[in-house]
């Protein structure tokens, strides 16, 4: 008699990408039988005309902030539930660059307060760099300043977190070999990965692309590009996917993520949209639209575009700059998997947020061919398990953590828009992380089994 038992469904096996209809036993949070005989459990969920796969995996998200409420430590939970109704059972967040400052407070935090997903961590530089005073992104670090930075890293990573992320785009006065000094440090852990935003997109993303490699090359350490698609998608997609296969082909360790849209979002303030964003893109003012705000929803002009950098420079905006073809050209790819780079702020932001996983499925699966099932679910399983050396996850196996995801492959869609950002998908009927059900019946079980990575 196990805890839960899931039966009738297509249970996946990705190490043989295979579908079987089998029956999965659970105790104790872990995988405690794969069976093709009839097993019983105190619980069973039916998953008939379902598939049973392994807890999708979010190598590239933004984490809700730490807040003080009534004298407390709480986390928003925001994203981590709208991962959860996506089907997301980890997630890694402290990507481009941007994050939680005290590694070990957020996950302590965590620790205490509970999440209905697993949490892992990059420690994010930029955030790091303000941390020792340096404000002005334009400018490289003094000798003494990535003295600091190297100590505060190396006790980062012995809290436990998963690498270095590194947002290039958003402190253009980085220097390449300031970089590599701070990546040779992830080098001393071994396992650890740099994740890294490019340096520049566009005209600019070959180039970037080749920087991000020999970073890798020079510092030895694997090298995990963030969105490719939000890089190269301007017509350069080819081009920047074959620079990649280059890389790998001499020995360098390089792997890119990639979200399903053809729009990616970030702060107005920020060097994203500096001077000279708008040539490079092809596009203007219109192409930008606030996400939260006054101004929501409506596309910018060029005094609503400079009113929010001045005045609300933090303003989450969306910019419909990517070619959408050139999207599925990344997803497709053998070394990308998906990532959600999903940001809120308050409910606000980027549907990408609530839907992307579902949506490859839905729109790049069903609808447009362009990837199989099986192909999409190993980038949302066992690759980004194996990059982040999650032995126990992305797969199920016997003695395997129960993170689990259950859907139906003819129904599971998207319905995450940008008037809504946070609407939940529909298909996906059960969540399970470690072996508790956090979503059932499409809808938050209020259930909080998640844990912290420490690596």
């Amino acid at each position: 008699m196990f805890e839960l038992v899931i039966k009738n469904g297509m249970v996946v096996d990705a190490l043989n990408k295979l579908f079987s209809p089998c029956c999965i036993g659970i105790s104790g949070g872990k995988i405690a039988a794969i069976s093709i005989e009839d097993i019983r459990g105190e619980q069973v969920i039916d998953a008939a005309g379902m598939v049973v796969s392994p807890g999708f995996i979010d190598i590239h998200m933004h984490e809700d902030p730490l807040r003080e409420k009534n004298g407390m430590k709480e986390i928003e939970e925001n994203i981590f539930n709208s991962m959860a109704l996506m089907g997301v059972t980890t997630c890694v967040g402290g990507n481009c660059g941007m994050g939680m400052p005290d590694l070990e407070g957020y996950l302590t935090a965590i620790d205490n307060f509970g999440l209905p997903v697993n949490f892992a961590t990059f420690l994010p530089y930029t955030t790091l760099r303000e941390k020792i005073g340096g404000t002005n992104n334009y400018l490289a670090n003094t000798s003494d300043e990535n003295e600091k930075l190297k100590e505060l890293l190396r006790a980062g990573m012995a809290a436990g977190a998963v690498g270095l992320s590194f947002g290039l785009e958003y402190i253009p006065g980085c220097p390449t070999n300031e970089l590599i000094e701070m990546a040779k440090v992830v080098g001393e852990f071994p396992g650890r990965l740099v994740a890294a935003h490019y340096r520049s997109d566009a005209g600019g993303g070959i180039e970037s692309i080749k920087e991000l490699s020999y970073i890798s090359w020079v510092a030895d350490v694997p090298m995990q590009i963030s969105h490719i698609g939000s890089c190269t998608a301007f017509g350069m997609m080819r081009k920047g996917l074959e620079t990649v296969d280059q890389a790998r082909k001499l020995g360098i360790d390089i792997m890119a993520d990639c979200y399903p849209y053809a729009a990616f979002c970030t702060y107005i303030g920020s060097a994203v949209f500096d001077e000279g964003c708008f040539a490079r893109w092809g596009t203007d003012y219109s192409s930008i639209e606030p996400a939260e705000g006054k101004y929501k929803g409506s596309p910018c002009s060029r005094e609503t575009f400079e009113y929010l950098r001045v005045r609300e420079p933090n303003t989450l905006v969306v910019a419909h700059v990517l070619n959408k073809d050139e999207v599925l050209e990344a997803l497709a790819h053998p070394l990308v998997m998906v990532g959600s780079d999903g940001l809120l702020n308050g409910r606000k932001g980027h549907p990408r947020a609530s839907g992307a996983f579902p949506r490859v499925f839905a729109h790049y699966v069903r609808e447009l061919k362009g990837l199989s099932l099986m192909e999409a679910i190993l980038k949302m399983t066992l690759m980004p398990a194996q990059r982040l050396g999650l032995k126990t996850k992305g797969q199920l196996t016997l003695g395997n953590d129960a993170d689990i995801s259950i859907f139906d492959p003819d129904k599971i869609v998207d319905k995450a828009t940008y008037t809504d950002p946070v609407a939940p998908p529909e298909g996906i009927a059960y969540v399970l992380v470690n072996g508790k059900m956090v979503v059932a019946d499409g809808q938050l079980t209020g259930v909080k089994p998640g844990k912290t990575l420490r690596f």
